[in-house]
C-alpha cells in the first residue's frame, strides 16, 4: 500500500491516496463505514464498506454498499467476486485501509485503477 498527499493544482489538500489491487471496475463516492462485524452497523446506498476482509455473512451489507475496500484479498477473493457480481467498484489488498480511513470519511473508490482517495 502506498499513502501519499493529494494535490489539487498549486494547493495541497489534506488527505490521502491508498493504493490497492483493482478488483471490480468503476468509481463511487460515499461515506466510509469500517465494518468488523457485519451485524454491528447499518449501511445505505451511499456508504462505502471498508473491512479487513469479507465472508458470506457480509453479503447483505455488501449488496447495499456503493463500493468495497479491503485490507486483504486478491482478484479471486470473496470481496472481489461479490463486488463484480453486484456491479460495484472494489479495491482489495490495500494492507491497512481500515487503519488509515476513519469511519465517516468521505472517500472515492476507483475500482478500475485500485485507488481510494479521501475527499
Amino acid at each position: 500500500m502506498t499513502l501519499e498527499k493529494t494535490t489539487l493544482g498549486n494547493a495541497q489538500k489534506e488527505g490521502y491516496v491508498i493504493r490497492g489491487m483493482p478488483a471490480s471496475p468503476g468509481k463511487a463516492k460515499g461515506i466510509a463505514r469500517i465494518i468488523k462485524d457485519p451485524l454491528s452497523k447499518k449501511i445505505n446506498k451511499n456508504t462505502i464498506l471498508v473491512a479487513e476482509i469479507t465472508d458470506p455473512s457480509f453479503v447483505p451489507i455488501m449488496a447495499k454498499s456503493a463500493a468495497i475496500v479491503t485490507d486483504y484479498g486478491g482478484i479471486t477473493s470473496h470481496p472481489a467476486i461479490v463486488a463484480r457480481e453486484l456491479g460495484i467498484p472494489c479495491v482489495v489488498g490495500t494492507e491497512n485501509a481500515t487503519k488509515t480511513i476513519k469511519d465517516g470519511d468521505l472517500i472515492e473508490v476507483d475500482g478500475t485503477n485500485g485507488l481510494v482517495k479521501k475527499l
